[in-house]
């Protein structure tokens, strides 16, 4: 009995482009939810202190935004157009700076999103393009 053509599909960036996607979208809810709360002077955060970037209204207004461009990149993710797997690795790298400077009010969730987002750009670098089939063989 020969072999005939497989009819598995070989997609060796699949699992990146799925945790991506997946992992903007969260990340975008989760900094949406948060720049409203500080945009509505919720008692979520501790009221009185002073930021170095402006007062609280501006860094809800900085997260509010970069919440919303890191779901609508993760919509092109997901539909796999190269202006998603661009704005996706922006979207991931301005989120590097904001955990940064949001390192000492949560240093574990800091670290952890600034792992979760250098392997969302390794991802989108790699597999991300419409040529990742050719990577197959």
């Amino acid at each position: 009995m020969s072999a005939g053509k497989s009819t598995y599909d070989v997609d060796p960036g699949r699992g990146y482009i799925l945790f991506a996607g997946t992992m903007l979208a969260l990340v975008g809810c989760i900094n949406m939810l948060y720049g409203i709360a500080a945009i509505a002077d919720s008692n979520f955060y501790v009221g009185g202190i002073k930021y170095v970037f402006g007062d609280l209204h501006l860094w809800g207004w900085v997260l509010t935004i970069a919440g919303a461009a890191q779901i609508a990149a993760s919509f092109g993710v997901f539909m796999e157009t190269e202006w998603g797997r661009w704005l996706g690795i922006a979207a991931a790298s301005v989120n590097i700076l904001v955990e940064f400077v949001a390192i000492s009010s949560h240093p574990f969730v800091s670290i952890i999103a600034l792992f979760v987002d250098v392997t969302i750009i390794w991802g989108l670098l790699t597999y991300g393009g419409r040529d990742r089939y050719s990577l197959a063989g």
